[in-house]
């Protein structure tokens, strides 16, 4: 792993961190361009009311914003999770170059458990894929929050202890 992912993937837990926080899934994504965070975001369709408020998301309009264009050509995204369906479809139109995530995810996740999407003839344009950067950091973020959400669930039941 080089040093530059790590960096960059680290920025990106940091959000996730920020997203467990707000009770919403811990996931978060910076968008990079000529070394620079272009773009920042965390899961947070819960807090917004907006199903599509994905960190990868998230991210994208914020670059599109900063950068006033709604294509995003070299560039690169960092995101802790593999990212899922409608994600991977932002990416591809916005022309993002490469996505580079932390851990998969075996359930929603196109880039390499599911589908394995990047690989479709189908789509105008092909994003680079590199999974992997700090991979077991970005899978503890996930399985404490969840830990923690079933055990809130077991309290909360009646006749709990």
């Amino acid at each position: 792993m080089s040093q530059e992912h790590e960096f960059f993937m680290r920025e990106a837990l940091a959000l996730a961190q920020q997203a467990a926080e707000a009770g919403e899934v811990p996931v978060g994504a910076v968008l990079v361009a000529g070394g620079e965070i272009v773009g920042r975001g965390f899961n947070n369709p819960i807090t917004a009311c907006d199903p599509t408020a994905h960190a990868e998301i998230v991210a994208l309009r914020h670059a599109g914003q900063r950068l006033n264009n709604y294509r995003l050509p070299d560039t690169r995204l960092y995101v802790t999770i593999e990212p899922c369906a409608m994600c991977f479809g932002a990416l591809v139109h916005a022309r993002v170059a490469q996505v580079i995530y932390g851990a998969s995810e075996p359930k929603a996740g196109v880039c390499s458990t599911q589908s394995h999407w990047v690989n479709g003839a189908w789509f105008n344009h092909q994003v680079q894929l590199e999974g992997g950067v700090c991979a077991a950091e970005a899978a503890e973020l996930m399985q404490v929050f969840f830990a923690q959400r079933r055990l809130a669930k077991k309290v909360a039941k009646p006749g709990a202890a």
